[in-house]
């Protein structure tokens, strides 16, 4: 963790000189969770903490109040991370500016949750290796815990209770629920984003979401079937993974989101799906948030050594869905099929384990 913080640390002094700054103030959830190496800041899942960290050339404080401090030095252990911790009154609304002011006298700092937003997202995109590490996993956890729920799954259960029943296996892992996605039987071909219904389950059902744990997002979407699929069947969601594989072969370090994109629409109409594109966005980097952003063809940049994806392509009945890190020796999986059947993909001559449908009778 040492060597991870002092790279992360590394990277917001950097941009204190850019910018010509004497200080960087963190509150986001997502960076707060970054910068801690997966420190919770916050109370409810909105996108501001109750405890900021303020980075200066010299020095790291942990500015908060009298009811966050115990735990951000008990739990969060910032002050083991070399965080002095400063806090106030809870009702003293005025003691975070005022202590930013002391500590930072020109004035000049720059805020993670205004005009430094973009900047610091992009210091986040190249994990360290600590991160990549800690990735799998979690991811590892995930995908057991979705796992195991699928086979537990029985025609005539509600979309809640499977949901229920995914959560509290997350949850039961440390994993935090973003979004909990259940479709049964036909709400699969209806609803890109089905949230869960009292519907009962008669012969298939999509299962998915976003799960969080040490600040790292995991996406993933699973299948089960209560009779065996059709050859039609098996060839859209056989098509559908490949689409999914494009997008991940073509997800190479120097690469722009632009060109991942463009592969993977060619790869639809290729594949006769022409169509099927335009009904859905299609993912993109993912790490501390659930998509740091969709890729769209006006996405800027190119792709940075060890950045994380989740890639979400669909075609109405299926979609493909699971995070991987982006590494100049190829694609590293962080969700994969654990306890699920396995199928074998090769694209641009990578070979990628994915996900086949669970058939249960």
């Amino acid at each position: 963790m040492a060597k991870e913080l002092e790279i992360k640390i590394a990277r917001l002094r950097n941009l204190m000189d850019e910018k010509g700054l004497d200080g960087i103030y963190i509150k986001g959830q997502d960076n707060f969770a970054w910068l801690t190496c997966g420190g919770r800041n916050y109370v409810g899942m909105g996108s501001v903490g109750n405890c900021g960290l303020l980075v200066t050339k010299n020095g790291l404080f942990a500015i908060t109040n009298n009811i966050e401090a115990p735990r951000m030095r008990d739990e969060e252990k910032l002050e083991t991370l070399g965080f002095k911790i400063l806090y106030g009154v809870w009702h003293d609304s005025s003691f975070e500016k005022k202590t930013i002011s002391e500590l930072v006298p020109s004035g000049k700092v720059g805020y993670d949750t205004s005009d430094l937003a973009k900047n610091i997202q992009l210091l986040r995109f190249s994990l360290t290796a600590e991160e990549i590490e800690r990735y799998q996993e979690i991811g590892k956890d995930a995908s057991i815990a979705m796992e195991e729920a699928a086979i537990n799954i029985s025609a005539g259960m509600s979309e809640y209770e499977i949901a229920g029943d995914i959560m509290s296996r997350m949850e039961a892992k440390g994993l935090e629920i973003l979004s909990c996605m259940v479709a049964a039987d036909e709400r699969i071909s209806l609803y890109r984003h089905p949230l869960p219904t009292s519907k009962k389950v008669e012969k298939r059902v999509q299962i998915g979401g976003n799960f969080r744990r040490n600040g790292l997002v995991i996406c993933l979407t699973r299948y089960v079937w209560f009779y065996e699929p059709t050859e039609e069947e098996k060839k859209q969601y056989h098509d559908n993974q490949v689409i999914d594989c494009t997008y991940m072969a073509a997800s190479k370090p120097g690469n722009t989101f632009v060109s991942a994109l463009e592969k993977g629409r060619s790869k639809y109409t290729e594949l006769g799906y022409e169509g099927e594109f335009d009904k859905h966005h299609q993912g993109g980097p993912i790490g501390y948030q659930g998509r740091d952003y969709r890729v769209g063809f006006d996405t800027p940049g190119v792709i940075a050594e060890n950045q994380a994806f989740c890639w979400n392509p669909s075609i109405t009945g299926t979609k493909s869905e699971d995070t991987v890190i982006s590494t100049k020796d190829g694609i590293i999986p962080v969700t994969r099929p654990v306890l699920f059947p396995e199928n074998e993909i090769v694209v641009d001559d990578q070979t990628f384990i994915r996900p086949g449908i669970l058939v249960r009778k």
